[in-house]
């Protein structure tokens, strides 16, 4: 299953930029965090009564590839895309294109769903995540 791809646009700010004025390496990642944030809320979904329900979301692995740099005062479109394999973990992936079109940079993360009493990842996150979606095409779950 792959999802459809969900974008949120957001703009550079002046605190997020390193000495050489681009973005700084962990803001990809606030990026990357932000849209699936947002995707996951299009979705339907409360992150409140999820982890309310005893279950959380959580990143495994995070890669990210550069390749145009993000400079303050620049607009970037963040997609999220959810890849689903068997077992307990998926992908989510993120480009994060600049409003010229370039691709500035790739953020994949590797996540599950934690079941916070046991601190274990839960079994079939596809029937969590699909049993709270109002939009399950939005999480590739149609």
């Amino acid at each position: 299953m792959t999802a459809e791809t969900f974008t949120v646009r957001m703009g550079v700010r002046s605190y997020e930029l390193d000495p050489q004025l681009h973005v700084n390496g962990a803001v990809y990642v606030q990026y990357a965090d932000h849209s699936c944030y947002a995707c996951v809320q299009a979705a339907g979904i409360s992150v409140e009564e999820l982890i309310g329900s005893g279950i959380g979301p959580v990143n495994l692995e995070t890669v990210i590839r550069y390749h145009n740099e993000l400079r303050g005062g620049d607009e970037v479109d963040v997609s999220c895309v959810w890849v689903w394999g068997e077992g307990k973990t998926y992908r989510v992936e993120h480009v994060l294109r600049r409003a010229d079109g370039e691709i500035a940079a790739e953020v994949t993360h590797v996540s599950g769903l934690m079941d916070l009493q046991t601190r274990r990842l839960v079994k079939d996150p596809v029937h969590e995540w699909r049993s709270r979606a109002k939009r399950p095409e939005l999480l590739g779950l149609d």
